[in-house]
C-alpha cells in the first residue's frame, strides 16, 4: 500500500469515526437550560473541538492499524471476505 492510498483510507476512516464520536458526551443548550437567543435549543452548549479531535484521531489510528494488519501484513483482501462467507445453496 502506498502512502497516498494509506492516507486516503485513513482520511475516510477518520471522517466516519468523527461522526460516530461527535454525539458522545454532547450536551445541548436545552439540557443545560440556557438557550442563547437566535440559536436552536438542540445546539451544543459548549462545543470543545480538541478532545473530540484527539478521540477521533486515536480511534481512527486503531481502526486503521487493524485494517493495515489484516490487509498488508495478513495478506487478506476484499475478495477473500467473499470466500469466508457461508454458502447458502441447498
Amino acid at each position: 500500500m502506498g502512502f497516498g492510498t494509506g492516507f486516503a483510507i485513513y482520511f475516510i476512516i477518520w471522517w466516519v469515526v468523527l461522526f460516530t464520536v461527535l454525539p458522545f458526551s454532547a450536551r445541548s443548550q436545552a439540557d443545560e437550560g440556557e438557550v442563547t437567543l437566535g440559536t436552536t435549543h438542540s445546539a451544543p452548549a459548549n462545543f470543545r473541538f480538541w478532545p473530540i479531535f484527539l478521540r477521533t484521531t486515536l480511534i481512527s489510528a486503531a481502526v486503521f492499524a487493524a485494517y493495515f494488519a489484516v490487509t498488508v501484513i495478513g495478506g487478506y483482501s476484499l475478495d477473500d471476505l467473499i470466500a469466508l462467507s457461508p454458502d447458502f445453496k441447498s
